[in-house]
């Protein structure tokens, strides 16, 4: 018993440090050396180690109680400023995948709407153009490399906007608006209803790799939290900008990878899982072969929706 406590607070201690102590930490270090040398003195190296001399000769710090205070004092800071870039992130995450329901978000979505015609049509134009200057007998078409090549990129421009046409203000919201989409183009099912219920079910395997997404995907946020910050620091000392744009341009790379993932995992637990839990709860046969019919999708809607 005394191990695995002794296992569990080392880990506890590891977690505490690396969520909140060292990011808290490393943002207090970058302010106060901000607010020393400000933007007149941004790269004075000598007028912060002359403040530091300053502070190190101060009477107080000798003595062990004044240092221990002021070490639990930083530490206490740090993890303040960690937990609340925690809090922030949590808005971010929600901001990230929110519905367009306010003027603003709709404003966004009917924009990222036209963007995504605009590239669907000429994605479109491209492949009938493809068709149409292509050789081949035999009712196929051999259309040249160069064409192939423009048509996939073509479909990434596009697909970088959303994968369908965009109904929420955020590629976040529309990539799992998307596999909502997919899952009930495929079972006739609604994703929202099932999910909840499908999660009790899956295998841990399958449990921890969609967990292990969903927090990629707020330690993504919380780095945005982050550079919103330092982009506030940067008021009193513009260096902080660029570690702004570091965080924000690393925290959208996460981010948009993470959620793909996620997506795609929750797809794939509803296509290996989705039969099971129909048999679970008494609308298929767990004997009976085939995939999940649309039928059955609706029937698994019916009942997870109560007659709502």
């Amino acid at each position: 018993m005394h191990s695995l406590l002794t296992t569990l607070g080392g880990r506890l201690t590891e977690r505490w440090l690396n969520l909140l102590v060292l990011p808290g930490a490393l943002f207090l270090a970058a302010a106060a050396v901000g607010t020393t040398l400000g933007h007149r003195h941004w790269h004075d190296l000598d007028r912060l180690r002359t403040t530091l001399d300053e502070l190190a000769t101060r009477p107080a710090l000798d003595r062990t109680g004044t240092a221990a205070l002021l070490v639990a004092l930083v530490l206490l800071t740090a993890t303040a400023a960690s937990l609340a870039a925690q809090f922030l992130g949590g808005a971010i995450e929600r901001c990230w995948l929110r519905f367009g329901r306010d003027p603003y978000s709709r404003a966004r979505a009917a924009r990222r709407a036209r963007r995504w015609q605009e590239r669907d049509a000429r994605l479109t134009e491209a492949i009938e153009h493809a068709h149409g200057t292509g050789t081949g007998a035999g009712g196929a078409v051999l259309i040249p490399s160069s064409a192939l090549a423009r048509i996939q990129a073509l479909a990434e421009a596009r697909d970088r906007i959303a994968l369908r046409r965009p109904a929420r203000p955020t590629w976040y919201g529309d990539r799992m608006q998307a596999a909502a989409d997919r899952v009930e183009a495929a079972y006739g099912v609604d994703l929202a209803a099932l999910w909840p219920r499908l999660w009790l079910i899956l295998p841990e395997p399958a449990v921890r790799q969609i967990q292990s997404a969903h927090d990629s995907f707020s330690a993504a946020a919380r780095l945005a939290a982050w550079a919103v910050g330092y982009a506030l620091l940067a008021c009193w000392w513009w260096p902080a900008a660029l570690a702004a744009l570091g965080c924000a341009a690393v925290a959208r790379s996460r981010a948009r990878a993470a959620l793909d993932s996620l997506a795609g995992l929750i797809e794939a637990a509803v296509d290996v899982h989705g039969r099971e839990l129909a048999a679970r709860v008494g609308l298929l046969s767990p004997d009976e072969p085939g995939r999940l019919a649309h039928d059955t999708g609706d029937g698994l809607s019916e009942v997870f929706r109560k007659a709502e």
